[in-house]
């Protein structure tokens, strides 16, 4: 076989190639799948589900006054333990990484004067330190206070978050009360349409 009859063949190779390929092309766009506008088998719930899961995460933890009602200095001193490698915690103490956090519950952010504190905690410094903002900075810096440069997980646990903020607040001159916890009087509470029992009088006291 000579050299021109190996052209003629890989000539009609290359035809059949280019000629399927033109015709997956063309049949591409005449029969080309429409979006479904309805899914045909639909999951009750599945989807509401997921929308909602992020809230309910949120609001699993017990609130934060009753934390504290049942929190433990001695465990928060061990849970402190965490933050020693860059914090001093007794009065008078030096600035490490991080600043003293003596007195820190109820203070101000950025309140000691000559640390280094990131542009995002100086645009809070008329804002105290409340429970709820130590809290939220506790589980979770990044998040509490973007911008900062506190390079710290965070503690997840809610107890034991409770349990660093009451050591916290009784390292200071002037300790923060706690909290009033919630009042947990469900099964006290009246049903349903029906109106609370009304008191008895008072007893007149006995004529003298």
């Amino acid at each position: 076989m000579d050299s021109y009859e190996w052209t003629r063949i890989a000539g009609a190779v290359l035809t059949a190639l280019i000629a399927v390929l033109g015709l997956s092309i063309i049949t591409g766009y005449i029969y080309r799948p429409a979006p479904v506008e309805k899914p045909g088998f639909i999951v009750e719930g599945v989807v509401a589900e997921a929308e909602s899961a992020a809230p309910a995460a949120a609001s699993d933890e017990p609130p934060l006054a009753l934390l504290l009602a049942s929190a433990d200095a001695s465990r928060g001193e061990a849970a402190f333990k965490k933050c020693a490698a860059c914090h001093s915690i007794e009065k008078g103490g030096p600035n490490g990484v991080g600043p003293n956090l003596y007195g820190v519950v109820g203070a101000r952010h950025a309140h000691i004067s000559g640390f280094a504190y990131s542009a995002a905690l100086q645009a809070l410094a008329d804002k105290p330190w409340d429970w709820e903002a130590l809290d939220a900075w506790i589980k979770n810096p990044k998040a509490a206070i973007p911008g900062n440069k506190m390079a710290f997980a965070g503690v997840s646990r809610p107890q034991e978050r409770a349990d660093l903020l009451v050591y916290l607040n009784s390292k200071s001159d002037r300790p923060l009360p706690l909290p009033e916890p919630p009042a947990a009087a469900a099964a006290t509470e009246a049903p349903a349409g029906e109106p609370p029992a009304a008191e008895a009088p008072a007893a007149e006291p006995a004529a003298t």
